[in-house]
């Protein structure tokens, strides 16, 4: 049996490959109905509004995406934790050579829901990198 740790560790690195290959479905099943996401410069994201983002930018002609997370700290208090992370995604439009990198870090909420770990707020700092 894995430690809440190691699940949550687990639902990141799902969470990455799922995004990298387009699934959308997995990413959704991932995070809690109420879920809320805050970034910079936009209204609240909610989890009816990311599935429609990512709906649009899946499928044939999507970009590609692909990215990394690297966990600095999870703390699991009960049935909830909270974690950051310093979090790179790049962005490949179709048919371009040319992609966007963003990069920064986040500070997630989980809370334990059915028996297993989900994403309840997500706070993300991404910027834009510069090319070098």
């Amino acid at each position: 049996m894995q430690s809440d740790e190691e699940e949550i560790r687990q639902l990141v690195s799902t969470w990455m490959a799922a995004s990298k290959e387009g699934d959308v479905e997995t990413v959704l099943s991932l995070m809690a109905d109420d879920v809320v996401f805050l970034v910079p410069g936009q209204p609240v994201m909610r989890k009816a509004d990311f599935a429609m983002a990512a709906r649009a930018q899946s499928g044939q002609g999507a970009p590609q995406f692909d990215g990394r997370s690297e966990i600095q700290e999870i703390r699991v208090l009960g049935e909830w934790a909270f974690m950051w992370t310093k979090l790179t995604v790049i962005v490949t439009p179709p048919g371009s050579a040319q992609s966007m990198t963003r990069a920064g870090h986040t500070l997630s909420i989980l809370k334990k829901q059915g028996g297993k770990w989900v994403l309840a707020r997500d706070a993300n700092m991404l910027a834009p990198v510069s090319g070098k």
